[in-house]
């Protein structure tokens, strides 16, 4: 008999910007993706970098998660191919930006997010969310619907800051909406193990979350900054380089080999 095997669902979120938060969600999505599991990326932030970084055109489509999360518009409406295999987006643009407020007054506002996911369970292997670099009701949403948190961690100064108010908002939301989540994943990210920082900072984190640190790190690379650019996920940009090859290992590492 065939088991049946749970969506997993990852809220990748750091409130802090520019920790490789959607780099991440791009590159793990299309590695697991070329493992042979079923993709699909909800983006969520209203910037809509994870929707260009699979090569999905802003303009060129009709609906967007905006639909889904104010309207209620059915996921599967809105979800698009991204031209590499196993892998679909759930895209956004800048009309996300105005969700938090337009949802202020809605009913189960923290759920919708979960609602739309259950209608295409079973679908997908995993769902990787790309959260908005903040802890507001979208976030909210991600959370309430996840059955994971992945977050990056930037190898620098003041790594750490911040990940106190994340871990308070996790503790709220598994009070109330989401009894089984937890920060189950934490990866370190512009990693340099040359510099003494960088060490330092691993050090401090790996004291914090000894259990969910991920043994893979993401090196701090031109090639992986060159490629969103291009529309592309590192593997289809620059499969050989040590961005890919550290995405590949990380894939293996959340998917259990």
């Amino acid at each position: 008999m065939t088991e049946v095997k749970q969506t997993r669902i990852f809220a990748v979120a750091n409130q802090k910007g520019g920790v490789g938060k959607t780099t991440t969600t791009v590159n793990l999505s299309a590695c697991l993706a070329n493992l042979g599991f079923r993709v699909l990326i909800i983006d969520l932030d209203p910037q809509g970098n994870a929707t260009t970084g699979v090569g999905v055109d802003s303009r060129q489509f009709e609906a967007s998660m905006y639909e889904v999360l104010l309207n209620e518009a059915p996921l599967v409406d809105v979800v698009e191919p991204t031209g590499y295999p196993n892998l679909f987006v759930a895209p956004a643009n800048l009309d996300l930006a105005a969700v938090e407020q337009e949802l202020s007054s809605a009913l189960v506002r923290e759920l919708r997010l979960r609602q739309a996911i259950a209608t295409v369970d079973g679908d997908f292997d995993y769902i990787m969310i790309d959260c908005p670099p903040s802890l507001g009701l979208i976030t909210i949403n991600a959370f309430a619907a996840a059955t994971d948190i992945l977050v990056p961690v930037q190898c620098e100064f003041y790594a750490l800051e911040g990940l106190t108010q994340l871990q308070k908002i996790v503790d709220l939301v598994q009070k109330s909406l989401n009894p089984t989540l937890s920060i189950s994943k934490v990866v370190l990210t512009m990693y340099d193990g040359r510099n003494n920082l960088t060490l330092d900072v691993a050090a401090e984190v790996k004291r914090v979350f000894p259990d969910q640190l991920c043994a893979t790190t993401i090196p701090r690379t031109v090639r992986l900054a060159e490629a969103p650019s291009f529309g592309q996920p590192i593997t289809a940009f620059d499969p050989t380089s040590t961005g890919a090859l550290a995405y590949v290992a990380l894939s293996k590492e959340i998917s259990n080999g």
